[in-house]
């Protein structure tokens, strides 16, 4: 059985995941941890439950999303999983950082994979399918376990909203049509891990998410 753990982590309150199954083996996605103290935590967590992490892979690759890249790379020995299109974004990490006023964070080391549409990312017993997700980001990533009915979205999808558009590389048409076209198919009753918050459905979203049901614009 694939379970997923969340931790919110940093000053934007990120949403990062840990997949495992039976195997122990375990993908980290987004790794938000931004000193020392969430480090420890996430590691501890790992330790506790004798995960083997042998993915690292990043949704997006906005700043708060990739604070612990750095970290968890090499710590586990492990290389990035991105989208292509990402790089830039990547790339800007410690502009952003500056523009925030934040801490900027540890350079990230440049994938060592580029993820596409129909991968299948493989551990222990689980399979995520990579489902391309552009607009909030321009070149984003979902990641669905079929198996379990549970897709991590990044920042595409959200309890009662959506991503904001208005970043590098946004787009709101884009985004709208990401949701209807990538992640309404895959059924309502699939849980929706997004990037921050709190799990939602996709039959929920559908029904009352006032910014995709005409409610709110952009």
């Amino acid at each position: 059985m694939t379970k997923i753990n969340l931790f919110v982590f940093n000053q934007f309150e990120e949403n990062t995941y840990l997949v495992h199954d039976d195997t122990k083996e375990c993908a980290i996605i987004d790794p938000g941890c931004s000193n020392d103290a969430e480090r420890s935590y996430l590691v501890r967590f790992i330790e506790k439950f004798g995960l083997k992490p042998v993915r690292l892979i990043n949704t997006h690759c906005h700043l708060d999303h990739i604070y612990g890249n750095k970290f968890v790379a090499e710590k586990y020995g492990l290389q990035l999983e991105m989208h292509e299109g990402e790089l830039p974004v990547l790339q800007a990490a410690a502009a952003s950082a500056l523009f925030y006023g934040v801490p900027v964070p540890e350079e990230s080391p440049m994938p060592g994979r580029f993820l596409d549409e129909g991968d299948v990312i493989s551990f222990g017993e689980t399979e995520l399918e990579v489902i391309f997700t552009p607009g909030h980001s321009p070149a984003s990533i979902s990641l669905f376990c079929r198996k379990e009915k549970f897709v991590v979205a990044g920042d595409v999808l959200f309890y009662d909203s959506i991503g904001r558009t208005d970043l590098p590389g946004g787009d709101h048409d884009t985004l709208i049509r990401s949701i209807k076209e990538k992640l309404y198919p895959l059924g309502n009753d699939v849980f929706v891990y997004p990037g921050h918050g709190v799990e939602t459905r996709i039959g929920r979203e559908k029904s009352y998410n006032p910014f995709l049901n005409g409610e709110i614009d952009g």
